[in-house]
């Protein structure tokens, strides 16, 4: 058995991956380290093999948490953990500087302390920035690193401390950067599952500016299975910048969700843009198809169908996370109510 130490695995794209490796690798094991923030959730683990699946509660930034934890000798380090969302770090950057920045820097001295065999980063093509609207520009691994948000940032700084601790320590150190993830599991203020959920309660669908922000999206599953391909051919010290070479504006991403739910349009209400909005992003995907032998599965119409399907047949778990501070939250930022 392989034992693999996975943080932020309660979180929407840390369980894809923990199910995911669970049920395609017989001989791995996973400790899942979670400080279960408001979007870590245990329901998002439920069916999980108990006998492979070791859940730990405990904070990256804690250092003594993270090495009581963690066995001598672990395979690898996955590093999902992470404040995510680029609003919450517009209203408050200190949360993002310490989980992304400290709490990266912990598990690279965990992972040399005991041992561990190789570490994986999981960051976001937000770290280059934003393109201009030329179908011919795309992020690469060799893109400038340029952040636009304060979330962008404390990627962007993790990432300068993940290729310090290769370059100083020696560290086998692999770093993923992904486009917009979409799925089951996700907390409903990223974009589809707020768009979902908004549209099922026939409730406004806000959006900013003019809509026309361009964001290359990809299904939960198809980046886990990279992120597993990095970690077991990539090289090194080396960066893979994923993406299903699938690039929507918002507005077209909105309008889908409604027409396969059979909404009208007219739900759909413009708001005041986001500060320092970045205008598109997109990915060269050749390094992880050439030299992984990766490409993304699923296309984004069966993607989208498949995630409107699992939020329909999990209402329950939707009105949960709607409740309570969330309902706060949202009527803080899009000044409008939302139904329970």
């Amino acid at each position: 058995m392989k034992t693999i130490f996975v943080t932020g695995g309660a979180g929407f794209i840390g369980s894809a991956f923990v199910r995911l490796v669970l049920e395609e690798n017989a001989d791995v094991e996973i400790i899942n380290f979670d400080a279960l923030t408001y979007a870590g959730n245990l329901e998002n683990l439920i069916g999980l093999d108990d006998a492979r699946h070791k859940f730990v509660k405990g904070d990256i930034c804690v250092k003594e948490e993270v090495f009581a934890a963690l066995p001598e000798n672990t395979e690898a380090i996955f590093n999902f953990a992470a404040e995510s969302h680029v609003d919450r770090s517009i209203a408050s950057a200190s949360e993002f500087v310490l989980t992304n920045v400290l709490g990266t820097q912990v598990l690279l001295d965990a992972a040399r302390a005991k041992n561990v065999r190789r570490f994986v980063q999981i960051s976001t093509d937000e770290v280059h920035g934003s393109l201009p609207e030329d179908d011919n520009a795309f992020f690469s691994e060799t893109s400038p690193i340029q952040p636009n948000s304060p979330y962008a940032a404390s990627k962007a700084a993790a990432e300068h401390f993940v290729r310090a601790a290769f370059e100083t320590f020696g560290v086998d150190t692999i770093t993923t950067r992904c486009g917009n993830n979409y799925g089951p599991r996700q907390f409903p203020e990223k974009l589809i599952p707020l768009m979902i959920s908004n549209a099922m309660n026939d409730e406004p669908l806000p959006v900013y500016g003019d809509g026309r922000n361009v964001r290359d999206w990809i299904f939960v599953e198809d980046h886990a299975r990279a992120i597993w391909l990095a970690y077991e051919k990539g090289r090194a010290g080396e960066s893979y910048n994923i993406g299903a070479r699938n690039e929507r504006q918002n507005i077209e991403v909105v309008k889908s969700i409604l027409d396969v739910l059979g909404k009208p349009h007219s739900l759909i209400k413009f708001v005041s843009d986001r500060l320092g909005h970045d205008r598109r992003y997109a990915i060269d995907a050749a390094k992880v198809e050439t030299e992984l032998g990766w490409e993304a599965q699923t296309t984004w119409e069966s993607g989208l169908r498949k995630t409107i399907e699992w939020y329909r047949a999990n209402q329950d778990w939707v009105s949960r996370i709607r409740n309570g501070a969330y309902r706060d939250y949202y009527k803080n930022h899009y000044g409008m109510e939302i139904g329970a």
